[in-house]
């Protein structure tokens, strides 16, 4: 396989605007939470969240992911009125001093702040719950909007439990396929349907490994994929493992070199959205991705 193979032809819509994801798309992460495992607290604020969005904007990104409520392992629940408390004014904010030409996601699975996020301008469904949640699914429907589904099984408090695959590149493809079949079914349109293979959720150090070597199976879905691991525990356990003493411990901000790597290996296999906490960094390495890629195309 070929470092430079194109990206699969893929283009999502949300209302009268349209992505192309056919070239890569750099995804920035504004956690709007307290309690975030990397950043929390720093950009509650909604003059701080906007400022670090224009930050990531000017860095190259194309969509900005607006979580609310942290789902690391453990995290503290967040009742619907103060999810939307959190998420809604900011993206009012984001869209006023941004414009309209970003697109904006929303990280959540509760379907009446999806609505209230969309109605003050957000055009994303991320949902590392894949719209299992009562009513998500409909509301995706509803909303005609492009829905990131995530492979996880449990919730944040249970999936620990539940990493235990026999083959677990054949069944997160199984079981993404499943949902999707069932969110069809439920009137969500197939097109508008982006998949996530979930890394960092019910699934250990091996199942990474295997799952990062082998994404490209996943391509046999037909649709395009998003790939996050920015600052996620894998990484600190290859650190961990390289037997470097300098990079064995880190902390989360000091794992964004090895993330970028992973993003590499990730848009080499096919995913088309890259979702970062370092925007910069990220940029950098799809640019130097793509003019290789031209020129390969161009030699042959």
């Amino acid at each position: 396989m070929s470092l430079f193979n194109p990206l699969p032809i893929y283009t999502v819509s949300s209302g009268d605007k349209i992505l192309d994801l056919s070239q890569p798309q750099v995804m920035g992460i504004l956690n709007v939470t307290p309690d975030s495992f990397s950043d929390g607290g720093r950009f509650n604020g909604v003059q701080q969240a906007v400022a670090h969005c224009q930050e990531m904007l000017k860095a190259g990104a194309k969509i900005i992911d607006i979580g609310g409520e942290s789902t690391r392992p453990n995290a503290k629940t967040v009742t619907t009125e103060e999810e939307i408390e959190r998420v809604v004014p900011v993206v009012k904010a984001v869209r006023q001093y941004c414009g309209e030409s970003v697109w904006l996601s929303i990280d959540t699975s509760n379907p009446v702040v999806m609505q209230a996020a969309f109605e003050a301008g957000a055009d994303i469904w991320n949902d590392v719950r894949a719209l299992k949640r009562d009513g998500a699914a409909q509301m995706a429907a509803k909303l005609d909007i492009p829905v990131m589904l995530m492979h996880m099984r449990g919730e944040p408090t249970t999936m620990n439990n539940l990493a235990q695959y026999d083959d677990v590149v054949a069944t997160v493809h199984t079981e993404l396929s499943t949902r999707i079949e069932e969110v069809v079914a439920l009137g969500v349109k197939r097109n508008k349907l982006i998949i996530d293979p979930g890394f960092g959720f019910a699934k250990n150090y091996q199942h990474h490994c295997t799952l990062l070597t082998q994404l490209n199976s996943l391509q046999a879905l037909g649709l395009p994929m998003m790939f996050g691991i920015s600052r996620k525990r894998f990484l600190a356990e290859v650190l961990t493992k390289s037997g470097v003493e300098a990079v064995a411990t880190t902390q989360a901000v000091e794992r964004d070199p090895i993330g970028t790597a992973a993003g590499l290996f990730a848009l080499q296999q096919g995913a088309c959205i890259i979702r970062t906490h370092n925007v910069a960094m990220m940029q950098q390495a799809v640019a130097l991705w793509q003019q290789l890629s031209i020129h390969c195309q161009s030699c042959n």
